[in-house]
């Protein structure tokens, strides 16, 4: 039988990760749930008997359950990573063994992460879209504060600390910022003025 094998006690579950995480991923239109749950149901019924695999097949929905209401509605993690943890330890307590159950576990956690490779190649599903988000709107909101801040910067006068060449670094007040000269090279030391702020660009001039 193949799950005597322990490389197919690793293949198994790895593929059935692979292709249920890539079907919360991106829209296989159900194909990969399908291939999925078959593969997961095969390694199941393979060690179980028909109420011990009534329960940990309960088990292992509640755990992609909490993965999919985390992705769907949630969308901090949380969740995610208990579904994920819960599914981790439903598939390597099952394996006959410690050796079989490391062999089985390593197929979760290399299938699931092997799955991020569809989003290379399939449309995305809208999961974990708020996190995205959150983290897009914090990366802009922190870029137009900057872009303020150097606005705020023109016509003001500084100091060269590195020599301009023409990209260098220079002191304005007690703030340090990295500087684009005018054209020319400008050595260490010298009294700058900022001539002009292009987003979070500062160009400067020599004062004479």
């Amino acid at each position: 039988m193949l799950l005597e094998n322990n490389f197919f006690i690793f293949l198994i579950p790895f593929l059935g990760m692979f292709f249920l995480l890539g079907e919360l991923f991106v829209k296989l239109k159900g194909i990969g749930a399908i291939l999925g749950l078959g593969f997961i149901a095969y390694y199941f019924s393979f060690f179980l008997d028909s109420v011990q695999l009534i329960i940990i097949g309960v088990a292992f929905l509640v755990g992609v359950g909490l993965m999919i209401l985390d992705g769907k509605v949630i969308n901090d993690g949380t969740l995610g990573v208990i579904g994920l943890f819960l599914i981790l330890f439903i598939i390597g307590f099952t394996a006959p063994g410690w050796v079989a159950s490391f062999y089985s576990s390593a197929g979760v956690l290399l299938g699931g992460l092997s799955s991020l490779f569809l989003l290379k190649v399939f449309p995305k599903r809208q999961m974990w879209s708020k996190v995205a988000l959150v983290d897009q709107m914090t990366s802009d909101l922190g870029y137009n504060t900057l872009k303020e801040e150097h606005k705020e910067l023109l016509g003001k006068t500084g100091e060269t600390m590195t020599v301009l060449r023409p990209t260098g670094t220079i002191r304005i007040g007690d703030g340090t910022y990295s500087a684009v000269s005018d054209g020319k090279w400008i050595e260490a030391g010298k009294r700058v003025e900022v001539a002009q702020v292009e987003g979070t660009r500062i160009v400067v001039k020599e004062i004479e």
